[in-house]
């Protein structure tokens, strides 16, 4: 083998070691029946929605950045995609219908009504 393959191979395992070890450290840390400290349960609640809301404002807010608002359609797809996602996960309650529905949604606007 070359010296290259086994610095791949080295990489990958490193890295799979470290994934397995993160993901099991939780449950070596509390399986002998002890209870989660309030400040871990807290950030379980509150980190998968702050960091989703990060997320929705990065790409509505990088997208138009240096551009004007007198170059016309500025933000519109993507406020009838977001306000379709909201109104249909609102409705059926299923993140997985309302993220393919409002990315369709998106992609249609921009790829033919808006282009």
């Amino acid at each position: 083998m070359s010296g290259q393959t086994i610095t791949i191979i080295s990489v990958i395992a490193v890295t799979a070691t470290i994934t397995v070890l993160l993901r099991a450290f939780p449950f070596l840390l509390f399986s002998s029946g002890r209870k989660c400290p309030p400040v871990i349960t807290y950030i379980g609640k509150v980190l998968s929605p702050a960091a989703i809301a990060m997320l929705v404002v990065y790409c509505l807010c990088s997208e138009y950045r240096g551009r004007s608002l007198a170059d016309g359609g500025w933000g519109l797809p993507e406020l009838i995609a977001s306000v379709t996602v909201i109104a249909l996960h609102w409705w059926k309650k299923n993140p997985l219908l309302s993220i393919i529905t409002g990315t369709a949604v998106y992609m249609l606007l921009v790829q033919c009504i808006f282009s």
